[in-house]
């Protein structure tokens, strides 16, 4: 491969990026705001391109300037790493007009999953179970009035043109849907520029329960297994595990069956996760799919012994996938948990700052997937995680006895962190047994 790499992100993730392109033999160049001139990924990389200033939205997420960035460099391939313009079908264009391979999905692939209803339809059209809602997009209050007598209540308001919480309101009762209606529609409109809004049924305590799939440009695809993702605040993840304990057998293989045929259906490329609520009486429904790596992938990597970013490069750039489902192998347990910049004692605020001292935890079987380092500023323009610590042991009590250890082994001083959040969630009852849903977190904050 004679390719060079841009980067277009920060963080963990970006350094996870370079990491990958290193061991491929591929040159990289990081494009970076302001606020990241002394970013561990920075420091690290083959060439640096400051993009604009620390606002995302003069930096990270302008097409212009990423793109110049990449024909100044010389650079032949982009990878949008997750969030900022990971799954932005235009973005996704204008690489391919300007010469340049994404590292991603087709646009094609990213509109069709990118739109919730539009992707709704297109997995019941080929058999893939969705949780009922509204057939279309609401158009107005009166019709989410409409819908949710249809339904029942409890319902949940959700954002047509995004994810990960935002735009999301559950509604007990009619009397909480004006105002639900009204605050979705707005929060969806700030964080997408769309605030269309679409309906579901919503499903007391489930898991949530996502497969990471994996497709060449030549019609091969493969499941990496199931994750659980249950465990979230504000919709937002901050343990996973695989496998899901919760699951039986029969039933992993349907819905890891499942997720590749919803592939299949798209002619999708490269990585990307099928996501799944599973309810008490194990009824599972397609929720979305994530076109592009995500968080959480470290996991997968950990189980299966596959390294997912390189996979993503060198399917990007033409080779085909070297495995076959049959030879996959998953082995063991891994457990992630997200370490934050926040207080947990203030409602889990963000909190910026500066680093005076860090010291991963190590072992066998231990991972830290990080940006951070002694004398690091954390700034406060983006997302609050500083790291991921991934374990892997043969089984989950060992893999849950490896975590606790690694947790303890871990400081970092100047800013407060989720750590010892995450270490009291680890030792609840709930999650020793596996007896967690996505109302589990809620549930133990009510009850402090």
């Amino acid at each position: 491969m004679n390719d060079k790499i841009l980067i277009a992100n920060r963080g963990e993730i970006a350094v996870r990026i370079l990491r990958a392109c290193h061991e491929l033999g591929l040159p990289c160049v990081v494009a970076y705001s302001e606020a990241d001139r002394n970013s561990l990924a920075v420091r690290l990389a083959d060439e640096a391109v400051c993009i604009g200033p620390a606002p995302a939205s003069e930096s990270y997420l302008r097409v212009d300037r990423i793109l110049s960035a990449a024909v100044l460099t010389g650079a032949t391939a982009v990878h949008p790493g997750y969030g900022f313009l990971a799954e932005n079908a235009h973005f996704a264009e204008l690489c391919t007009e300007c010469g340049l391979t994404f590292i991603g999905p087709s646009a094609d692939a990213i509109r069709k999953m990118g739109n919730k209803t539009t992707a709704r339809k297109l997995m019941a059209e080929v058999g893939v179970p969705v949780t009922p809602g509204s057939p279309d997009a609401l158009m107005s209050l009166q019709e989410a009035y409409d819908c949710a007598e249809k339904l029942g209540y409890p319902v949940i308001l959700k954002a047509a043109a995004g994810g990960g919480g935002r735009g999301m309101r559950i509604v007990n009762t009619i009397k909480c849907m004006e105002n639900a209606f009204k605050a979705a529609q707005s929060e969806a409109e700030k964080a997408f520029g769309d605030g269309t809004l679409f309906m579901e049924k919503f499903t007391l305590n489930p898991k949530h329960i996502e497969v990471q799939i994996f497709a060449d440009n030549h019609g091969n695809i493969v499941h990496l297994g199931e994750r659980d993702c249950s465990l979230q605040r504000h919709h937002q993840k901050l343990v996973e595990e695989s496998p899901c304990i919760w699951l039986d057998d029969s039933l992993r293989r349907e819905i890891c069956a499942t997720a590749v045929k919803a592939a299949q259906a798209i002619g999708y490329r490269g990585v990307g996760t099928v996501e799944y609520l599973v309810d008490a009486e194990g009824h599972y429904y397609f929720m979305e799919m994530n076109t592009r790596i995500q968080v959480e992938h470290t996991v997968s990597e950990m189980v299966s012994g596959m390294d997912l970013i390189a996979l993503q490069i060198r399917v990007a750039l033409g080779e085909k996938l070297a495995v076959t489902q049959d030879m996959i192998t998953l082995q063991g347990h891994a457990i992630e948990v997200r370490i934050n910049a926040e207080d947990a004692a203030r409602d889990f605020s963000p909190v910026p700052g500066h680093i005076g001292f860090y010291a991963a935890p190590g072992g066998p079987g231990v991972r830290m997937d990080s940006h951070i380092f002694a004398g690091y500023d954390v700034p406060p323009f983006y997302d609050s995680l500083l790291g991921k610590l991934i374990v892997h042991a043969p089984t989950r009590p060992e893999a849950l006895a490896r975590m606790r250890r690694a947790l303890g082994e871990l400081i970092i001083e100047g800013v407060p962190t989720t750590r010892d959040f995450t270490l009291r969630l680890l030792d609840s009852d709930l999650f020793v047994h596996g007896d967690y849903t996505t109302t589990t977190i809620e549930g133990l904050l009510n009850c402090q």
